[in-house]
């Protein structure tokens, strides 16, 4: 059983992490996106009530990993995780992987959740980017901060997957302890 949730910025990583330690250990993992938004139509969000059923029946499962940027209504997913990992990468390293991604879905070599606009680029680098950074982190600290124990600042994927290839093991030596006594 285990339970990580990643939150960072727009082009922190987040995804790609997810998807890394979901290959490498088999633990699904979810986008809070997809919790947040109707993916049946376009630019329409769930009803609260709708996008929180899912965080809870996510989050009552054995095992997981949750991304994203959300924070505000996902106290729940910080409650239950047992790691909580903040990304908070160079701000030009995050701005290039936000352009590089917007390149790649307008020429079609890789699929976005949303259609991408030159004004939806504009709004998560000058406006989301900067606005996580000076607003988000501090409420995400003071959010987290009852679960500081299991909270781990990171300023790039390679220290996450560092961080949980030990918690695996420590939970492997600590299982087969377990059964030999």
């Amino acid at each position: 059983m285990t339970r990580i949730r990643i939150i960072g910025g727009c082009g922190s990583g987040k995804s790609y992490t997810a998807r890394a330690l979901s290959r490498t250990y088999g633990i699904p993992y979810y986008e809070t996106d997809n919790f947040m938004w109707d993916r049946s139509a376009d630019n329409t969000r769930n009803s609260p009530e709708v996008r929180d059923a899912r965080l809870a029946e996510t989050v009552a499962t054995e095992s997981w990993i949750i991304e994203g940027v959300h924070h505000k209504w996902g106290t729940l997913s910080f409650r239950e995780a047992d790691l909580i990992f903040l990304i908070q990468p160079n701000l030009y390293v995050q701005d290039g992987r936000v352009i590089r991604r917007f390149i790649k879905t307008r020429l079609g070599l890789e699929r976005g959740n949303y259609k991408q606009s030159f004004r939806n680029l504009y709004v998560m680098l000058f406006e989301w980017n900067r606005g996580f950074k000076k607003e988000s982190i501090p409420a995400i600290m003071e959010l987290t901060e009852e679960y500081k124990t299991k909270r781990i600042i990171v300023r790039n994927n390679r220290e996450i997957l560092k961080h949980v290839g030990r918690y695996m093991e420590e939970a492997s030596l600590l299982k087969a302890g377990n059964r030999n006594h």
